[in-house]
């Protein structure tokens, strides 16, 4: 298993993006339902803030709208893996890192997430990013 070595390489937050095919509500219910991809690799995908341009870029670009659950790391650091985004312990993507990926019974809800974002796909992803500041973070 890989971790992050010290406290201060630690991210505050981490995020789960979800497409807009599968409506966020409020108040969060205890646990969403889980996508296709988290069902079947048995955890849930995240990324760092860092990360977040590239996942809507790659996954994400045909969506009108995503929700972007901003999770506190410190919430839920016991649970994550830090791997390739397959899920496999091994070096990162070129430029990317490592990702976080939430091993915790497939459970994200109201006691994970602190808030959630909605974003809108106005011809690419850089302007809801340029907007994202100061609530995307590391």
């Amino acid at each position: 298993m890989t971790t992050m070595a010290t406290l201060e390489t630690q991210p505050r937050f981490i995020y789960k993006i979800i497409p807009s095919t599968a409506q966020v509500r409020e108040p969060l219910p205890d646990r969403l339902p889980v996508s296709e991809l988290d069902q079947s690799s048995g955890f849930i995908h995240l990324s760092m803030a860092s990360q977040v341009p590239n996942t809507l870029k790659f996954f994400f670009s045909e969506e009108p709208v995503v929700y972007i659950l901003r999770i506190k790391y410190a919430d839920v650091v016991q649970d994550i893996r830090w791997e390739s985004p397959d899920g496999k312990v091994c070096g990162p993507r070129p430029g990317e890192g490592l990702f976080p990926h939430l091993y915790n019974g497939l459970k994200l809800g109201k006691h994970e997430v602190e808030s959630i974002a909605i974003w809108q796909n106005e011809g690419g992803w850089g302007k809801a990013l340029d907007g994202a500041e100061p609530w995307l973070v590391s």
